[in-house]
């Protein structure tokens, strides 16, 4: 395949000379340091673009501006203003996910379809976190999402290649890019690292049982307060208690979500307390987040107003919902779907350290 045949480039090299401290992304000396590092990621994307294609994706442009950011609890969009003719204004917001175009696409006829785009997220600052970054997002009508991580393994050993990297680090973390990636249950990791009885919470229904997950939690240690939600608690476990052991050696493909944490992921067939939703890992952190898609609208409306009441409680506003969305899933083909945090995928292969080191032009 070309992006292989045209071999390794050279290892990158340490910087000659220590930019000043503080100096701004633009100055020439820190420009200097940093430009090996941008010239690898135009290699990493190059690499997965040429697989892409062999794989017979469609690349495809979604718009940036939507009607609704997306309707997630805790996520948090831009707003703007579109001004019409009229001279009158509509609220729109700069996407945080290119999901809702891409499923409306795929209800349009397309089959395989990726995409490599800015996306926005308010409330989102850290050496892994930045408020615009690039999103590569990619789905398989008819396909099952398992083959979302064969793609992901695929993705891995690309990324180490272009840069010419035997191994991805973070923060003194290694993964081998070329071994094959651990699939680990949610359920399996809850109890191998964390000594809690993850689906004895879960109804059949998906109710929870907030009491008994805390309960749990306090018996390993962790802070519960009094007004946590049961997903609180289990972000928390996650976050203390799990994450940490993810992607060491090898990356981890942290399966079958909660049922209650399905998001947009339609529910196991197996088992009713599950999804089918992943989460690639490697060193400890988190690079994509992987459906086996939900087509129900109805189902899909009940998930969104549940999550908008729960914005409302805490941040006191509420997203609109995607009508057109909506209405489009009813047309929809089954179908798997992913997001990677491309910039992330970056620096992993190349051993930055921040966000900002791997962005031309990091958002000030």
């Amino acid at each position: 395949m070309r992006h292989i045949a045209r071999g390794l480039p050279l290892p990158l090299r340490p910087p000659p000379i220590p930019s000043p401290p503080g100096s701004p992304w633009w100055d020439r000396i820190r420009h200097a340091d940093r430009r090996p590092v941008l010239l690898a990621r135009g290699r990493i994307r190059r690499a997965i673009a040429g697989w892409l294609d062999d794989q017979g994706f469609t690349e495809v442009d979604p718009a940036a501006l939507a009607v609704s950011p997306g309707n997630e609890a805790h996520l948090h969009g831009f707003a703007t203003e579109a001004i019409g003719n009229d001279g009158l204004a509509r609220r729109m917001y700069l996407h945080t996910s290119p999901e809702f175009a891409m499923k409306k696409l795929l209800a349009a006829g397309e089959t395989r379809i990726a995409a490599f785009v800015h996306v926005w997220r308010n409330r989102e600052r850290g050496p892994l976190h930045a408020p615009e970054f690039t999103m590569l997002e990619w789905y398989r009508a008819g396909e099952d999402y398992t083959a979302l991580m064969d793609d992901c393994a695929a993705m891995l050993r690309l990324a180490a290649q272009a840069a010419g990297a035997g191994v991805l680090r973070f923060r003194g973390a290694e993964c081998d890019p070329f071994a094959a990636p651990e699939r680990l249950p949610v359920a399996e990791a809850f109890r191998r690292h964390a000594g809690v009885d993850l689906l004895a919470t879960i109804g059949p229904d998906g109710a929870t049982d907030r009491d008994g997950l805390a309960v749990q939690a306090a018996a390993q240690g962790l802070r519960v307060a009094a007004d946590d939600t049961w997903s609180d608690i289990l972000s928390r476990i996650l976050t203390a208690r799990v994450e940490p052991h993810l992607g060491h050696g090898r990356a981890t493909i942290l399966d079958r979500y909660p049922a209650p944490e399905a998001a947009l992921a339609r529910r196991a067939a197996d088992d009713p307390r599950e999804a089918e939703r992943f989460e690639l890992y490697a060193c400890g952190v988190e690079l994509a987040n992987g459906f086996g898609e939900l087509t129900d609208p109805a189902e899909q409306r009940r998930r969104f107003e549940a999550e908008m009441d729960e914005r409302q409680r805490i941040h006191g506003e509420r997203y609109p919902l995607d009508e057109d969305f909506l209405a489009a899933l009813a047309q929809m083909p089954p179908a798997s779907g992913i997001a990677l945090g491309f910039d992330r995928l970056v620096m992993l292969a190349t051993g930055a350290p921040r966000i900002d080191d791997v962005q031309w032009t990091p958002v000030p």
